[in-house]
């Protein structure tokens, strides 16, 4: 749970509160909390006192090799120009190389500025008529610009030294995390650092979509992204009059690492202390001379209630000093009680207003009157570090409003959070296969120097919007499609006509084949076919082949599936009322199987099973008065005691099916069986399923332990613990072997199995699960279930599983041209052999996950081709084949890889790698491994492509700027980090689910979605901006909603109006709305509509019904909310972003010396 208590600087929205009751505030020295786990990044516990370096020699600037002076400075301005690798409020990059406009510049100091928080006149520096002052030299120690704060903490500042124009100071603050091509107020030319833009010639080391130094350009309302970490800014040239040097060198000594006093690692101010205690409130380092100590408060990321820590300190603190502070002393100056720190510096410049974040909190606009006690050390400025929200908007501004064409070779999608159409011309659409990147390397030396994985998220049935075509269905007739003789490849727009038409060379394995005389055609002036558009496998990148029927099991043509309902009617079952509600439910819904397009009616059969110790089938033939049940009570030897009657057609049963429904409930009323079996309930199915000599489903509704005499018995193993010791991974491998056997016959039949699980103890998901994931199926799971809280969203999931797109019997295989092939899957399926993935069933919400390997080498002319074929028996009993082809650019220079990568799909690969890690190895060792791989992508970035620069600087590849935030998250993640409340069957589960994710749901998984309510704009169809994962956006007076495609959360703050609460709630006060709401009451006002309008567009984008779980702020429930608020710390010991990021650097500055 990812609440942190930590002491916090000043009371954030603007009033001191006293600790949330219910669970302990720890106490200022930096102990613990009782109870909470150490974090596995043992190396940063706050700052250690201890070490006392020398002050290094003055007048020296590491990165710039030459001596510098301190240049003045206007404090009015809340612009001064950037940095050379300055994060700064970002602007669309200029076009052209010329010097940044007048907004980059620090104004004459006569001129006003206000800050952007809507505060009324309160200005940003010193008043205007003061004299400008000296500017700090760059290097000094942590001063006050570097890390923002909430606004309305501001009342504690006093300065250290000469306030920095317009706090820009995060000079040494994130040791040079450039973060790279933010958009400064103007950018340079390619590569350039944000230093004047003539002085460093671009270098081919940092690069951009467009060619202008910078990836996305940020507008100005959007706040500055953060960001960048690309771009190596090169540092060697002098700084702006006005402006701190940004080599932002970050003091380097890691506590518990011994000092360096040259190397520039995240220091040891900027750690918090891993766990969630509060950090010691010691100052960054020795006061330079002249100069005073108390610097702003430091926002922390994470927690919001306490007030700033008493210190009995007057003087100086003592402190570990910085390593790295180079530089003449700063000049003497008093602390400037009216200097605002910015609240949302980017590296401590004003920062437009975040995205959808509105200014700050509202709080007491008391600017800096009475100094306050000295601030805990400093930290990173959250504000300054890439931000998950800028990238997604920009990519929203940027990309979403043009058609996305397939026609290129080696295109990177818009991000999966943009909203884009697709027009196919040849490659397949992102929304069926989405790659880790479309540059690939041509060698496999350098794809191993980079450690970047090539893989492919595929998603066969993939649902398209409705303004999309569906792929075409193409019938060749009896010959079947045309394939190359010697790899199988199918015909597509990658296949090479020759000799006039009369052969083709296969794209793939390069063999040349005869055109079947029926397939001839000419060929133009070009080459081309002259029916090349009329041709789907001539011009698209995904289509159907009919299937002949030499691809269908012992050539014949397949019945139409099956659907079995097989309903557990033991006590627990029938006392919740969920026998009674699956009964209603089924009446009605067998009325939605699914059929194809133009048929009338479903072809799907369906039959009835109940079970508790025994098994109960059901003749619902259609020429019954009333349904027969036959019981089988020997479960050891299951077989199905009747075969005509049991799989019936809906409409020619429906009397006899809709009077079992009836009767089921009132049969079992009484019941006093508590005892079930399982895996005779599987078997009975498939014996069923291969009687009628068909495919089909098996739909389980099962509540417990099955610990009955039968196969397939299991014991209650659960142990807490084994957690954080080598034998955890049992936790997650099945008890037995038996399901994995059993499973393998599911296939073999076409029998998939989803499984509906109503727990209210230890039911061993990971052995349950286990025929439902190597089928291909979907486990849905619903903890002490209760009818009037979780009925809503078992039935709507009830309903979305049976209606859903099916493709039973399926078999799945990648080809790849020559120089790559694929290696590894990862995905609900089972595999006989090294390239056939079987499924028994695949849906729409699936995805398959392929590795691929270098096994020779790829020149950058002819690329890299996948082709995904995929054979599938319809709703209807057709046999099909559906092609996806995509086309991928081959690269020599490592620069062009990291261009080209997509970090959502390769978080998506790593967070599935890990999870199928835990089953073999140790967790820590699972995690340990995701961070070394991640530090050694970043660090052949920074070695290979970056621009040479201090090896202080964090310097992230453009596209992968938020690879540490979204790594981070997948090592917080319940199964790789589970707290204490967290059960043994939700980590199985989470487990089960991710293998299967697509690329969108992995991304608000792991980043879940945070939007303020109380600024939806009521009149329009727009959701409101997102916000940050952090406790320190919220505000007491606002309404957030937060989504993870599981749950949606609603927090209510402690200050929200009356009218809010009465308009969204129905109730007066905030005490009175009810934390067990299910949904928001239907109320007639326009904030109702709205949020309901919201909430209902969130449960249509996610394949799963998501539960509404109401938060009131300091209510007990809140634990869970925040353990979603991911870029702070985690109760579980998870790190926050910021000392992730720290972590990471450190990591990858270890790999670069």
């Amino acid at each position: 749970m990812s609440v942190n208590q930590q002491a916090h600087t000043g009371p954030p929205y603007g009033q001191p509160q006293p600790g949330y009751q219910g669970y302990q505030q720890s106490a200022y020295g930096g102990q613990p909390l009782p109870g909470v786990p150490q974090s596995q990044y043992g190396a940063y516990n706050g700052p250690m006192p201890g070490y006392q370096q020398p002050v290094p020699p003055q007048g020296y600037f590491p990165s710039l090799g030459f001596p510098s002076k301190g240049s003045s400075v206007s404090l009015n301005s809340d612009t001064s120009s950037l940095a050379p690798n300055f994060i700064g409020s970002l602007r669309a990059p200029p076009t052209s190389g010329a010097p940044p406009p007048a907004s980059g510049a620090s104004l004459p100091s006569g001129h006003l500025t206000y800050n952007q928080f809507g505060h009324g006149d309160v200005q940003n520096g010193i008043p205007a008529s003061a004299a400008p002052m000296q500017r700090p030299p760059a290097s000094q120690p942590f001063l006050p610009g570097s890390a923002p704060t909430p606004v309305s903490q501001i009342s504690t500042f006093q300065q250290y030294g000469p306030t920095p124009a317009s706090v820009q100071q995060l000079s040494n603050h994130m040791a040079g995390m450039t973060i790279g091509s933010t958009t400064a107020p103007a950018p340079p030319p390619a590569g350039l650092g944000y230093g004047p833009p003539t002085s460093v010639p671009p270098v081919s080391g940092s690069f951009s979509a467009t060619g202008s130094g910078l990836y996305t350009p940020y507008t100005a309302s959007q706040g500055p992204s953060p960001t960048s970490v690309s771009q190596g800014l090169p540092l060697a040239q002098p700084p702006f009059p006005g402006q701190p040097v940004s080599t932002q060198r970050l003091p380097t000594q890691v506590p518990g690492f011994a000092p360096s006093p040259s190397s520039t690692g995240i220091g040891p101010s900027s750690y918090p202390p891993s766990t969630g205690a509060p950090r010691p409130p010691t100052m960054p380092g020795p006061p330079l001379p002249g100069q005073t100590v108390a610097g702003p408060p430091m926002s922390q990321p994470n927690h919001v209630s306490s007030p700033p820590p008493p210190s009995t300190m007057s003087g100086p603190h003592p402190g570990p000093p910085m390593s790295g502070l180079h530089g003449p002393p700063p000049p003497t100056h008093p602390p400037q009680p009216g200097y605002q720190m910015q609240q949302n510096g980017s590296f401590g410049q004003v920062r437009g207003p975040q995205p959808n974040y509105g200014g700050t909190y509202p709080g007491t606009p008391n600017y800096g009157s009475q100094p306050g006690p000295p601030p805990p050390p400093k930290r990173l400025d959250p504000d300054s570090i890439p931000s998950p929200i800028q990238v997604i908007e920009d990519d929203r501004s940027n990309r979403g409003s043009e058609p996305f064409v397939t026609g290129v070779r080696g295109q990177v999608p818009p991000l999966v959070t943009t909203n884009f159409l697709v027009k196919d011309q040849g490659n397949a659409s992102p929304r069926y296969i989405r790659c880790t990147s479309y540059n690939i390397p041509c060698t496999s030396d350098m794809a191993k120097q980079s450690q970047v994985p090539l893989a492919a998220v595929i998603k066969p049935l993939a649902t398209l919007p409705p303004e999309e075509t569906l792929p075409y269905l193409v019938d060749h007739g009896e010959s079947g499609p045309v394939r190359c003789n010697r790899c199988k490849a199918y015909m597509c727009p990658f296949m090479q006509f020759i000799e006039g038409g009369r052969r083709f060379q296969c794209c793939f394995c390069s063999c040349v084949t005869e055109v079947p005389p029926h397939y001839f055609q000419h060929l133009d002036h070009t080459g081309k076919r002259v029916d090349f558009y009329d041709r789907p496998e001539l011009s698209l990148g995904s289509y159907e082949f009919l299937a002949t029927v030499d691809y269908c099991k012992n050539n014949k043509f397949p019945s139409p599936p099956a659907f079995i309902f097989m309903i557990d009617v033991s006590y627990n079952a029938v006392k919740s009322g969920l026998v009674r509600l699956i009964c209603e439910e089924l009446k009605s819904l067998l009325d939605y199987l699914p059929r194809e397009g133009n048929m009338e009616e479903s072809a799907i059969r369906v039959g009835f099973v109940t079970y508790n110790k025994v098994l109960h089938f059901y003749n619902v033939k259609s020429s019954l008065a009333q349904p027969q049940m036959m019981v089988v009570s020997d479960v050891a030897d299951m077989f199905v005691p009747l075969l005509d009657g049991f799989l019936v057609n809906v409409n020619e049963s429906r009397t006899v099916i809709a009077s079992l429904l009836d009767q089921i409930p009132e049969m079992f009323a009484d019941t006093r069986e508590t005892e079930t079996v399982f895996a005779p309930v599987i078997q009975a199915g498939l014996e069923a399923l291969k009687a009628a000599e068909c495919a089909g489903k098996l739909f389980i509704f099962h509540t417990s332990l099955p610990i009955a005499e039968a196969p397939g018995k299991l014991k209650n193993r659960d142990d807490k613990k084994l957690i954080n010791t080598d034998k955890e991974k049992t936790l997650f491998q099945p008890q037995t072997s038996f399901y994995n056997n059993l499973a393998k016959d599911c296939v073999a039949q076409g029998c998939c199995v989803d499984l509906f699980l109503f727990p209210n103890q230890y039911l061993d998901v990971a052995t349950l699960g286990v025929v439902t994931y190597q089928t291909g199926g979907s486990i849905y799971k619903y903890a002490y279930f209760q009818l009037e809280t979780d009925q809503d969203r078992f039935l709507n999931d009830l309903r979305r599983d049976v209606q859903k797109e099916v493709g039973f019997d399926a078999v799945m295989r990648v080809r790849t041209s020559t120089g790559i092939r694929a290696t590894d899957f990862f995905g609900a399926f089972y595999m006989s052999n090294t390239t056939d993935v079987e499924m028994a069933g695949l849906d729409c919400n699936k995805t398959i996950t392929v590795e691929f390997k270098h096994d020779d080498k790829l020149s950058e002319d002819s690329g890299a081709l996948l082709q995904c074929a995929l054979l599938y028996t319809s709703c209807a009993g057709q046999r099909r084949l559906r092609i996806h082809n995509l086309s991928l650019n081959c690269c020599t220079q490592l620069a062009d890889l990291y261009r080209n990568c997509e970090t959502d799909t390769l978080i998506n690969y790593l967070a599935k790698y890990a999870y199928r890690g835990v089953l073999s190895s140790p967790v820590k060792t699972v995690r340990d491994a995701l961070i070394n791989q991640c530090a050694q992508i970043l660090a052949c970035y920074r070695k290979n492509c970056a621009s040479p620069s201090s090896a202080g600087q964090l310097i992230l590849p453009e596209c992968m700027k938020l690879l540490p935030v979204y790594l981070n998250c997948v090592l917080k993640s319940d199964v790789l980090q589970p707290g204490p409340e967290v059960t043994t069957d939700d980590r199985a589960y989470i487990r089960q689910l991710v293998t299967s994710m697509d690329v969108a749901e992995t991304n608000v998984f792991f980043y879940p979605r945070l939007l303020p309510l109380t600024k939806a704009d009521v009149d329009s169809d727009s959701l409101p901006a997102a916000i940050r994962n952090s406790e320190e956006r919220l505000s007491k007076g606002d309404i957030y909603l937060l989504e993870n495609g599981l749950n949606i959360f609603v927090w209510v703050g402690v200050n929200v109006q009356q009218g809010l609460i009465q308009n969204l709630f129905g109730v007066s006060s905030f005490s009175q709305i009810s934390n067990t709401l299910s949904t928001l009451p239907v109320l007639e006002n326009p904030f109702s509509k709205k949020v309901r309008s919201i909430v209902d567009m969130l449960q249509v984008q996610r394949s799963r019904y998501m539960k509404l779980i109401i938060v009131k702020q300091e209510d007990k429930l809140e634990m869970l909310f925040k353990h979603f608020l991911v870029e702070d710390k985690s109760l579980s010991g998870g790190a926050s972003y910021v000392d992730f990021l720290c972590h990471m650097h450190k990591e990858i500055r270890q790999l670069l010396s």
